[in-house]
């Protein structure tokens, strides 16, 4: 084992400490992914009772759906159609089907400004920031297709029956 000394730097030339060294440092940050990302998702989880939507995984992990999982504000996006959650470049849920008179609210829980469009101009909301919201009340029946025009691939649509 050589041992070269430069400005005050001691460096070694065998290689296979720099393999294992690099090894260990990989490891090290792939457990701290994991960990701050199953502390996210379960976070307020109780670890030894079941839930309603948790899949046992291996290692002792728990897989939850999101659609189980409330949202940060103690919510949960409305089942019947009357809530779009716009977050990860998506609407959720992307088809929303309610019945004549309802008002529909689009709450932006993205990092990024949206907006929503109807491509009749029926409705345009300005655009969001986060946890900002648009609503519209659909007094007509039919279909409203709407998307970002932001983010144009963003799209959805209002079944209105």
């Amino acid at each position: 084992m050589a041992l070269i000394k430069e400005t005050g730097v001691t460096k070694n030339n065998d290689k296979r400490i720099g393999h294992r060294r690099g090894f260990r440092r990989c490891m090290a940050g792939l457990g701290t992914g994991v960990m701050l990302m199953a502390g996210g998702a379960l976070k307020g989880m109780p670890i030894g009772l079941p839930a309603q939507g948790v899949h046992q995984g291996a290692g002792g992990l728990r897989f939850v759906r999101v659609a189980d999982v409330a949202l940060d504000d103690g919510g949960q996006a409305a089942a019947d159609g009357t809530h779009v959650v716009v977050d990860n470049f998506s609407f959720a849920p992307a088809t929303a089907t309610v019945p004549v008179g309802t008002t529909v609210t689009w709450t932006n829980r993205d990092d990024i400004p949206h907006n929503v469009v109807s491509p009749e101009q029926k409705f345009k909301s300005p655009v969001l920031d986060t946890a900002e919201m648009f609503s519209h009340t659909f007094a007509v029946a039919g279909t409203y297709k709407y998307y970002c025009s932001i983010h144009p691939r963003m799209t959805g649509q209002v079944v209105v029956r």
